[in-house]
């Protein structure tokens, strides 16, 4: 197996997992209104189609910018499984407070403690650190812009969810 095998299979397992786990959430109280959540959902989109565009095969492929010795792939793949262990700890905390928009849930609370006591946005966080691996994996400039406009979505969403709880 190689690296790319082993990062797409670590990202194909995440995307199932999560898409799966969303069935546990509590219904939503109040759900931010989508045409405030749309610059942000574009945003991130735009990034991971950028950054999950640049595989080698791909006519999109920007220019390289290094060539990966195989231990730095390996590395790669670990700091996006690191990556997503974070996102599950996270998830897994939040219960069923969780939710992929901005909403507000029945019984709403500030959690401040597991992950959330160590950074303000774990989940975000992980996918950062994912996002990163592949595209340090990648080695390309699309794959690097990429992950900049993806951590650009996330911050937007970040903002929007602080000052929608907030209120």
């Amino acid at each position: 197996m190689s690296p790319w095998t082993a990062e797409f299979a670590a990202w194909d397992v995440w995307i199932v997992s999560w898409i799966v786990a969303s069935l546990w959430s509590a219904p939503a109280a109040a759900r931010l209104d989508w045409r405030r959540q749309a610059p942000n959902l574009v945003v991130t989109a735009a990034g991971g189609v950028l950054l999950f565009s640049q595989q080698m095969t791909s006519p999109f492929r920007l220019a390289n910018l290094w060539n990966n010795p195989l231990w730095l792939g390996w590395v790669m793949v670990a700091v996006s499984v690191a990556g997503f262990a974070f996102c599950w700890w996270a998830r897994i905390h939040l219960g069923r407070l969780w939710s992929g928009t901005v909403t507000r849930k029945a019984d709403h609370r500030i959690v401040d403690t597991g992950p959330y006591g160590i950074v303000r946005h774990p989940i975000y966080t992980g996918l950062l650190a994912a996002a990163a691996g592949l595209a340090v994996l990648d080695a390309s400039a699309g794959a690097l812009l990429g992950f900049a406009v993806v951590a650009l979505g996330l911050t937007m969403k970040a903002r929007l969810e602080e000052g929608f709880l907030a209120e």
